[in-house]
């Protein structure tokens, strides 16, 4: 029998107890012995799941202390008490499962150094898409290939968003009262919908496919805030649609990283992925394409992947297994900074919103032009009110450097209502 320690009864920890409650047997059969909860602690117990004769506790150190817990699992989130809560187990031997993406994309190299160094275990396969393993993936299912690319749709929340802007035309600050009805989107939604929940899954699946350490602010991020209805009218008559895209791409000059809205072709697998659902598109040098798709949250999902977690770390506690693998895949992350998101170049989809007149388009095509940027096309569907009208210029391939610069000189031109709003079209997928 191994004994578990769950800190944390939210909505992953309460989906943890009740698969290794509800799934005892089959974990049994698989592991050949008992997988068992022995302590929980909630700040608040009342109401909260725990098995028959489990310690339970509103203080994390008497978990982390118990002598019959062998693994910690830490369910709490965040990037303080979390900490000390992993920093504890380790100083007291125990080996530790996680699902908290920030904390792992911040600290996880130096974590996974200390876990090592203290003759434990340290795994995380539920900090990135729920019920996707795409850690497992990375770090052995294809460890022998060498990713050039990788995109992922790695928010639900976004995702929803969005989907839900492009099926029922309806605004963002509807579609976002919608989601949060549903529970799909805190009542605080901004790590969500300004990219940053994104931003930390995409700093640790980089570590994973790269061998790099990357820190969160080491990624270029944008929010959806923006999208509307129309940029959706626009995108499918040019066969795309929109979705929040984490890229991590291998370029010649180092490592591109990025999380924002982006056009990608209908006709490719990851426009598909719909409702709050993640999926992550990985191409490699020797295995190609291949793609993982699933929930990316919820107490089920995530709590199969801790689960998971728990049974692979439990084997080792009992089997021994000195040589262990990388929660990152690489024995040591390289010190690297990711080139700036200037240097990407990708063809562009441009929209405005102007009071009509005379000259529009030739002035903002002197400014593309100023930046030795060619017009690909200009869309301009029916619209009544010439006094909020919305087109859009999409331009051949060019850097972010020149796409930037050419909105600059835009921005100071009268008729805009608002900054263009610049998104690439990736045509790589």
């Amino acid at each position: 029998m191994v004994n578990v320690g769950i800190i944390g009864l939210g909505n992953v920890g309460a989906g943890t107890v009740q698969i290794l409650t509800e799934n005892a047997g089959q974990i049994a059969l698989k592991l050949g012995f008992p997988l068992r909860i022995a302590a929980v602690c909630s700040r608040n117990l009342e109401n909260k799941p725990a098995p028959d004769g489990a310690f339970r506790t509103t203080n994390w150190r008497e978990v982390v202390d118990h002598p019959g817990v062998d693994i910690v699992a830490e369910l709490i989130g965040g990037t303080t008490t979390a900490a000390e809560i992993i920093h504890a187990a380790i100083r007291r031997g125990k080996s530790v499962v996680t699902a908290n993406k920030e904390l792992m994309a911040r600290c996880g190299a130096e974590l996974w150094d200390q876990a090592i160094a203290a003759g434990i275990n340290l795994a995380m396969e539920a900090s990135v898409a729920g019920g996707i393993p795409i850690h497992a993936v990375l770090r052995e299912g294809i460890s022998g290939d060498r990713i050039h690319t990788l995109y992922g749709i790695l928010n639900g929340t976004c995702n929803f968003i969005l989907t839900e802007i492009e099926r029922t035309r309806a605004g963002f600050a509807d579609v976002l009262a919608e989601a949060q009805r549903a529970g799909y989107a805190e009542a605080d939604p901004a790590a969500d919908v300004e990219g940053y929940d994104s931003r930390s899954k995409l700093a640790i699946l980089a570590a994973l496919a790269f061998g790099e350490r990357i820190l969160p602010e080491d990624i270029y991020t944008e929010g959806i805030g923006r999208i509307t209805p129309v940029d959706f009218d626009y995108a499918h008559q040019l066969h795309h649609t929109i979705r929040l895209i984490c890229a991590a791409r291998r370029t010649p000059q180092g490592l591109i990283l990025s999380v924002r809205p982006s056009l990608i072709p209908q006709s490719t697998i990851l426009a598909g992925v719909r409702g709050a659902y993640n999926a992550v598109w990985v191409r490699g040098e020797y295995g190609a394409d291949t793609f993982y798709y699933g929930r990316g949250a919820g107490s089920h999902p995530t709590g199969v992947a801790v689960v998971s977690d728990l049974m692979r770390v439990a084997r080792e506690i009992r089997s021994g297994s000195p040589e262990r693998v990388s929660p990152f895949a690489h024995a040591r992350l390289g010190e690297y900074l990711p080139i700036p998101i200037t240097f990407h170049r990708s063809a562009y989809f441009l929209r405005f919103r102007v009071e009509d007149r005379p000259g529009i388009i030739a002035q903002l095509a002197s400014a593309l032009a100023a930046e030795n940027i060619s017009i690909d096309s200009v869309l301009q569907l029916p619209q009544a009110n010439w006094r909020d009208l919305p087109f859009v210029i999409t331009v051949e391939p060019t850097t972010e450097a020149s796409v930037r610069a050419a909105v600059a000189r835009m921005a100071e031109l009268k008729f805009l209502i608002e900054p263009p709003l610049a998104m690439p079209m990736e045509q790589s997928l």
